[in-house]
């Protein structure tokens, strides 16, 4: 496949479907993987018409086989050091944070990323669930963070503002980003992996809702969609994995970068609740817990930092934010350890090697914005 000699394996054109599905070439699908893509078989109904971009993690020499009939490129390590140079140092190796380097060489508006664990899952009356459609309807319609609707989100059939409700915030916001959830495995940290071994979410809430401004939320990569336009170079996984001393906080960092500091300050939305993804397979709790450990203990110095951190005003595009919060990261957490310097210095890499694969004039450029005075 994908070489560093050579261009990203791409896969015939899928075939044609009857009817066009919703930003059918306005959005890519993004998996990082080690394994073989036999999950796809399920998603095959929904995913076939979308362009796939496939980040392999690990040893690049392994052939990664994907289902006949999906329009893919496939990346691998050795790609991620061509393309990038010496700014590859800023994508995490043996860790699914490497599904940012996607995001990075992606040229669509839109963005949906799914770990190889998750299917198909059923709403209650047994009909299986499109995901993906699901997430688009949250990214097109606006969200409302900035004052709580209590039949959640308006702009669903059947839902609307209630009593109450300022008529100057019904116009809504841009919403940046759509964070989906998942049935059977939760996604646990290992303490409580290891005190519910046998715990699965069984609890189907159709529900999708804005998240307040100001406050954070534990953001899940595995079945998540943003607007790339919106919201893209926010949307670093940090440094995680082989050589770092901390893993699976990769999409945490990302969201509590993402939410507090950039989408509130840029007057952006986040929606959490529906689509509904089968989340199959636990990870090994022991194994967890290594990689956690430092990240639970750091958490707590971490939050406040988030709940406290502001931009100037002349942070007017998401670059610009993400490069002043790298700084702040520096300053303050540099003093919790010294990872956090190496993670603020990565910060600035990832914006760098998004500005030189995605040329000026396609800077995420957004008005600060918020609730009328």
């Amino acid at each position: 496949m994908a070489s560093a000699s050579a261009s990203p394996a791409v896969a015939p054109a899928a075939a044609a479907v009857p009817a066009t599905p919703m930003l059918k070439d306005e959005l890519d699908i993004v998996i990082p993987t080690i394994r073989n893509l036999d999950f796809l078989e399920m998603w095959r109904p929904f995913f076939q018409p979308y362009h796939l971009i496939i980040v392999q993690d690990g040893d690049p020499s392994k052939k990664i086989n994907v289902p006949e009939g999906f329009d893919y490129e496939l990346y691998n390590r050795n790609d991620i050091n061509r393309i990038l140079g010496p700014k590859a140092s800023c994508i995490s190796f043996k860790d699914s944070a490497c599904r940012c380097f996607g995001y990075m060489v992606s040229k669509k508006k839109y963005i949906y990323t799914i770990d190889d664990d998750c299917f198909v899952a059923k709403d209650p009356t047994g009909k299986d669930i499109n995901a993906l459609e699901q997430h688009i309807k949250n990214l097109l319609t606006p969200s409302t963070p900035f004052f709580f609707n209590t039949l959640y989100d308006p702009y669903r059939e059947g839902a609307d503002f209630v009593r109450g409700y300022p008529f100057s915030l019904r116009e809504g916001t841009p919403t940046a980003v759509s964070h989906g959830l998942w049935l059977n495995i939760p996604d646990y940290d290992a303490p409580t992996q290891l005190v519910k071994p046998r715990e699965r979410n069984t609890r189907y809430v159709d529900a999708v809702m804005s998240i307040p401004k100001g406050t954070l939320f534990p953001m899940c990569g595995m079945n998540l969609g943003f607007n790339r336009d919106l919201i893209g170079p926010a949307m670093y996984f940090g440094l995680m994995g082989d050589g770092q001393p901390i893993g699976r906080y990769d999409d945490m960092w990302a969201g509590w970068c993402m939410k507090v500091v950039i989408c509130d300050h840029l007057g952006l939305g986040v929606k959490t609740g529906l689509p509904y993804i089968w989340h199959s397979k636990a990870s090994n709790p022991f194994v967890n817990l290594k990689k956690e450990y430092k990240g639970i203990y750091w958490q707590e110095e971490l939050i406040p930092f988030f709940q406290s951190v502001t931009l100037p005003k002349e942070c007017t595009s998401v670059q610009k934010c993400y490069i002043e919060l790298s700084k702040q990261v520096k300053a303050k957490l540099g003093k919790v350890d010294e990872y956090f310097n190496k993670l603020a210095d990565a910060m600035v890499t990832w914006i760098e090697a998004w500005d030189e694969l995605n040329p000026a004039g396609k800077e995420s450029a957004v008005a600060p914005s918020g609730p009328p005075k």
